[in-house]
């Protein structure tokens, strides 16, 4: 399984609705977190998600509505009892901003936090995906990160395999990893019945940035991005001046990409009513575009 579960989708100031910007990313049972604001661990609280099995944490950029939540949330695991370390992935300052956090909150969790500092390119691998990190467009040092999984073993083809005289039970497994077999004194090779490796999943989360073409080259083809969209089309001009997005800009730059599903998310506190033009700006051009919510959840399924 691999689903997003929106815990903050609001952008700079909360507001009733919306909580300050975080999202989990779910794969397998495994835990991560993409941005930590204020607030966090209780939107953990509410959407029942635990604490203890996150091990890593993401960081786009350390303005404060995207950190704020990291303190409270590391001293939280300590009062639970957490021993193994916590993983604290940023851009540049990652390192300053947890010494300075550390220190200026007299965190002493009983648990190491250790602290890696990423650049645009470089890649967190990990057992069937990899994290890798992109340099984004915002007023401060920014990264923007993709969870990219390895590609899956192609289709087993059963009927071919009987046809071709391989009896059912290990010799199948066998074909199915990769390896060729030998039966009645002929080679079956795992070509002839397993078809071409299948791509894995790619959920891409940018941040805070303007969008840019940059991006195509790690969105093509992705099954989810979320995208901040601080603003409708009508304050194209508030967004250029803060470096944030417009909700038509990133949809045009998905349909651009070939992306199958947009959220976005980082909702300017003007639109805490009502969304709705946000959504229509993004639907001119990117008809599978949602407005995320707080506590939302998207599963996203196994391509075939």
């Amino acid at each position: 399984m691999l689903k997003v579960i929106f815990l903050g989708t609001g952008g700079s100031i909360p507001s009733i609705n919306r909580g300050m910007p975080s999202l989990m990313l779910v794969r397998e049972g495994e835990r991560m977190l993409f941005d930590c604001g204020e607030g966090t661990q209780r939107q953990m609280m509410r959407a029942r998600t635990g604490f203890m099995d996150v091990d890593s944490i993401f960081i786009t950029h350390f303005h404060a509505d995207h950190t704020l939540g990291m303190p409270g949330l590391i001293q939280t695991m300590g009062f639970q009892g957490r021993s193994r370390p916590l993983h604290i992935y940023g851009p540049r300052f990652v390192r300053e901003y947890c010494d300075i956090m550390n220190t200026l909150g007299y965190l002493k969790p009983g648990f190491d936090v250790v602290a890696h500092e990423l650049k645009h390119g470089d890649v967190v691998e990990r057992k069937g995906y990899r994290i890798e990190a992109f340099r984004t467009f915002h007023s401060v040092p920014s990264l923007g990160y993709a969870l990219r999984e390895d590609k899956r073993p192609g289709r087993f083809n059963k009927p071919r395999a009987l046809e071709l005289g391989v009896p059912e039970g290990p010799l199948f497994g066998k074909l199915q990893r990769g390896e060729d077999v030998a039966v009645d004194g002929r080679i079956v090779k795992s070509s002839d019945v397993v078809g071409p490796p299948r791509p894995g999943r790619l959920i891409v989360y940018t941040g805070d940035t303007v969008p840019s073409h940059a991006f195509l080259s790690i969105l093509e083809g992705a099954d989810l991005w979320v995208s901040e969209a601080t603003f409708a089309d009508e304050a194209a001009d508030k967004a250029a001046e803060t470096l944030h997005s417009t909700a038509g800009d990133v949809a045009r730059l998905a349909a651009m990409a070939g992306v199958q599903k947009l959220a976005l998310t980082h909702i300017s506190s003007r639109y805490s009513e009502d969304a709705t033009p946000l959504l229509e700006d993004a639907r001119k051009h990117f008809k599978d575009a949602i407005v995320a919510e707080d506590y939302m959840e998207i599963e996203v399924p196994l391509r075939d």
